[in-house]
């Protein structure tokens, strides 16, 4: 029986890989019609996948030129300039000390420094040495040592342990250079998870960050990890938290998509069940995910992360025309769930795009009767 299970599992994991291997392996083959092979994204206006840019969710051409700016010249003074002209409260703020952090362990990473070369991400820790009062120094280095923590340990050893703690007092610096300022809380949400704090700990951290940005997706979606059943809770405390967080939602706030989230966090790793991506539970967090999105301003900086997961959901439900739609608002761009989990998310993007525009296809759809 068990092997019955395993082939079954096999096979429907082919039907997503089979065309991105295809691809790969430069196999040329006569395919039928409303197969993924057969359809060229190409037509559509897509981006080439080895153009598809994995840093970001969405475009922030400022962030890109600065980014660009700083590792070319190793000078940390426009990304300090940047984040001290970008308000404080905000998504887009969030987003880019996350990028910061990330470019400097991604330096890091790929040059340790050795032999007399020094390591990357130097201009780091010149920032934080020249300017040790400047709150968005502290925030980038509080999150690159989080970043560092997943990024070169394993949760529960001692490194990882250390790290983390380090990370810890990193936000209290943080937090004491810019009271205001939830960003240094919204960081600790990763050193809590990582560190399994207490729950009325958790709670306690979540209460300030509710003080100072009540309605942050970025922070809600990091508070959904701790209440996950893979960490720190379970699949009923974190819809709970989804739900509770969706319904107090304000007027085009993008919180009406966190049920969405807390069922991707939750799916089975494989699923069997026929028509579960039409079921009432995923049918219902996509509508309201939907919702969201057409209720949401056009330049939310949170819009991108969720037309990229409605991408997912609504390829695996065969909601071709809807996935399309989403497709040519964040085509360009994969730095997001649920790609980023992938180890190629540019590829595991394009097989779902490949999808998409294949089932479009397939029902009478064409580059001619796609709005834009």
């Amino acid at each position: 029986m068990e092997i019955l299970w395993v082939l079954m599992a096999l096979l429907m994991l082919s039907f997503v890989l089979l065309p991105y291997f295809r691809r790969r392996r430069g196999m040329i083959e006569q395919v039928p019609p409303g197969h993924p092979d057969a359809a060229d994204p190409a037509n559509y206006g897509f981006v080439r996948q080895e153009e598809l840019d994995v840093r970001m969710p969405g475009p922030d051409q400022d962030l890109l030129d600065v980014l660009d700016l700083v590792q070319r010249t190793q000078d940390h003074r426009a990304a300090a300039q940047l984040l001290a002209g970008t308000e404080a409260a905000g998504e887009l703020r969030w987003q880019r000390v996350q990028a910061f952090a990330g470019a400097a362990s991604l330096e890091l990473q790929q040059r340790p420094g050795n032999a007399g070369q020094a390591p990357g991400g130097q201009w780091l820790r010149v920032w934080r040495a020249e300017q040790p009062k400047d709150a968005g120094g502290a925030a980038v280095h509080a999150e690159f040592l989080v970043q560092q923590a997943w990024r070169t340990a394993t949760p529960g050893t001692d490194e990882f342990r250390i790290i983390m703690e380090e990370a810890r007092a990193a936000c209290g610096d943080a937090a004491l250079l810019a009271p205001g300022d939830p960003i240094p809380y919204i960081i600790e949400l990763s050193v809590a998870r990582g560190l399994a704090y207490p729950r009325q700990e958790f709670e306690q951290l979540w209460l300030k960050i509710l003080d100072r940005a009540p309605n942050h997706m970025g922070a809600h979606l990091a508070a959904l990890h701790y209440w996950c059943e893979k960490w720190h809770g379970s699949r009923e405390l974190a819809t709970s938290f989804a739900e509770a967080a969706a319904a107090r939602a304000p007027q085009g706030s993008l919180l009406a998509a966190m049920p969405l989230f807390s069922v991707f966090e939750h799916l089975p790793e494989v699923n069997l069940v026929s028509g579960f991506y039409q079921s009432e539970v995923v049918t219902k967090a996509v509508h309201g995910a939907l919702h969201a999105v057409h209720s949401a301003r056009a330049d939310d900086p949170m819009l991108a992360h969720v037309r990229h997961l409605l991408v997912f959901f609504l390829v695996r439900g065969e909601r071709w025309a809807e996935a399309m739609d989403q497709l040519i608002h964040v085509d360009g761009h994969v730095g997001a769930l649920p790609w980023t989990l992938s180890p190629d998310p540019a590829a595991e993007f394009a097989v779902y795009r490949a999808l998409a525009v294949a089932g479009y296809e397939a029902n009478g759809g064409s580059p001619a009767t796609l709005p834009h």
